[in-house]
């Protein structure tokens, strides 16, 4: 499972010219699923999201989480990270998780971020969506479940 974490100062999610997720300070994710994932990789991944210090403090510091200062999650289905470049230039989507099981595990996601009292928007899975983001810094980063067991 990876997750790609943008800080946002405001974001939205179209589908068929209609905002259908939207929020101001908080995290866009971008979130991609392969075939090994499991619940302990989505329980870990939330763990990281919500506790990861990227926010600033009182003195412009990165060091609040999205729980301390209030913020909001927009989480969009991603599945072209698992895309695969190595050979040629049109990348293949086989490590990526066929839909039907993506969309069980995506569900999954969002509901326990929704457990850790986080307002969460969503798009709309499957669909061509069109979204908006205000990156604040920029801020980027990447989270990866494979990492789970590394110290």
């Amino acid at each position: 499972m990876k997750v790609l974490v943008q800080r946002s100062l405001n974001s939205s999610v179209s589908v068929d010219n209609k905002i259908v997720g939207k929020i101001d300070n908080g995290l866009v994710l971008l979130v991609g699923f392969t075939y090994a994932d499991t619940i302990e990789d989505i329980k870990y991944l939330v763990k990281k999201v919500i506790n990861l210090r990227i926010f600033d403090d009182e003195n412009g510091i990165m060091n609040k989480s999205i729980i301390d200062v209030g913020g909001s999650i927009l989480s969009i289905s991603q599945f072209t990270l698992y895309a695969d470049t190595k050979k040629g230039n049109r990348p293949s989507y086989i490590n990526a998780l066929n839909g039907e099981e993506a969309t069980k595990l995506y569900d999954l996601f969002n509901e326990e971020l929704r457990n850790n009292d986080i307002k969460v928007e969503t798009g709309i899975f499957g669909s061509d969506m069109k979204v908006s983001i205000i990156n604040d810094g920029p801020v980027t980063i990447i989270l990866e479940s494979r990492n789970k067991n590394e110290k």
